[in-house]
């Protein structure tokens, strides 16, 4: 048996369960949520085990608190299947009076919420799980800590080997816990399998809703030429009419609803700073998947194609970036959005904690010419935050892929590989 990679989720997980009497381990299908979830649960109910599940959604119409017996924290994995478990574990909950008692863990969110009459709100905590990132992954030395920059410490000088074939190869591997230490073939195989299921089967599974594989493909094509971008619905829908058939801007929302109920895209709020000038802050969310291997493969692009697009390569690049943010950001309790203005003023990510205290962060793919216009971005933007009503930024940081070192530069902005970080 492959030895358990320690995850950043497995501290955040034990602090939610030891503050709530249930939590629900949500994230897309492979991320590694159940295998988490068993290094905490004295007990597992395994509700798609093929020679009882029907059993199992039998018993939850008959006497669901059948289901819940067993040491805990007991696990139910993959509670949707038969989505009246939810009130049966917030009433046991209730009548426990205890923390710690029940993980639940979900790929996808209910097809229906008929049979749900309870929001959980108090009982049972929301976890959302991502795709390994490269410090998990063995492929960050970790010399450079957000928490540490948090508290005010200086970067540290660090090196790390690091060229633009590696990083198109961990782009396109992805952060799926089974592709990590395969061979390269192997490796690169799992997000292509993982696309074809989206499309044959999960996008469909999701809320029974039969759909149409040929249109989910080039929708995730399209989609996947939008990644990094703030491209409307209407615009993806073009996009998606520009290739065969024309779908309807309907028809193209309800396929990108159903991804985002099976947690493959997740896009990336907008942050509202307090500015000194009146600049209109432009609200939509930026364009992500969760993880850039599956934009990737619905462009059927490998690492050496990737290598000859560098256009296309910066901008999954960065969603790359994002996706380590935010698991980083879920370690340090806070949030990643991103911030443009009218002007055309941006930042690729806004690391925000709860308590206030943020990181501005320009992410670009190398090279010294687009580390100086990201430099310049960070201090335009942060000479533009009003600091008399929030505080000012606690770092700001251009993250590269390309590059040796880690280090902060004479005007105080820092320069970080992305394999140099961690929370």
């Amino acid at each position: 048996m492959k030895q358990y990679r320690k995850r950043i989720y497995d501290t955040v997980l034990r602090h939610r369960l030891e503050a709530k009497g249930a939590v629900l381990v949500e994230g897309p299908k492979w991320c590694g949520k159940t295998t988490t979830c068993l290094q905490l649960a004295q007990s597992v109910l395994y509700m798609a085990q093929p020679d009882i599940r029907e059993q199992n959604i039998m018993l939850t119409d008959m006497q669901p608190s059948l289901l819940l017996q067993g040491a805990t924290p007991r696990l139910i994995d993959e509670w949707q299947i038969a989505p009246k478990l939810w009130d049966a574990v917030r009433f046991e909950v209730d009548q426990r009076d205890e923390f710690n008692q029940f993980l639940l863990t979900g790929s996808s969110v209910p097809p229906s919420f008929t049979d749900i009459t309870h929001t959980g709100t108090g009982r049972i905590a929301r976890l959302r799980m991502r795709p390994m990132s490269l410090y998990e992954s063995g492929d960050s030395t970790g010399a450079v800590s957000f928490a540490s920059l948090f508290e005010g410490e200086s970067m540290p000088l660090s090196r790390v080997d690091s060229n633009i074939e590696h990083i198109a190869f961990l782009l396109c591997r992805g952060g799926w816990p089974k592709a990590i230490d395969q061979t390269e073939c192997i490796a690169l195989q799992q997000s292509r399998d993982y696309l074809d299921a989206i499309v044959e089967s999960d996008i469909s599974r999701v809320d029974d809703v039969q759909r149409d594989s040929h249109l989910a493909r080039r929708l995730l094509r399209s989609y996947a030429r939008m990644e990094s971008s703030q491209a409307q619905s209407a615009q993806i829908a073009a996009d998606v009419r520009g290739s065969a058939e024309s779908p309807s801007n309907k028809t193209v929302q309800s396929y990108i609803s159903a991804l985002e109920k099976i947690f493959v895209l997740e896009d990336m709020p907008a942050w509202n700073p307090n500015l000194r000038s009146k600049s209109a802050i432009r609200t939509s969310d930026t364009r992500h998947f969760v993880d850039p291997s599956i934009a990737a493969a619905a462009l059927g692009i490998g690492p050496a194609g990737l290598i000859k697009d560098l256009e296309t390569f910066g901008l999954l690049f960065e969603s790359m970036c994002v996706r380590d943010f935010r698991v980083y950001a879920d370690a340090l309790d806070g949030d990643v959005f991103h911030f443009r203005d009218r002007t055309g003023l941006e930042c690729d990510a806004v690391l925000h904690l709860r308590d206030g205290r943020y990181g501005l962060i320009e992410v670009k793919l190398g090279g010294n010419r687009l580390i100086e216009e990201g430099a310049a971005n960070l201090i335009k933007l942060a000479d533009k935050i009003d600091t008399t009503t929030m505080s000012k930024p606690s770092f700001l940081m251009v993250a590269t892929g390309t590059g040796e070192y880690s280090f902060t530069r004479r005007d105080g902005v820092m320069v970080a590989p992305i394999r140099t970080l961690r929370p």
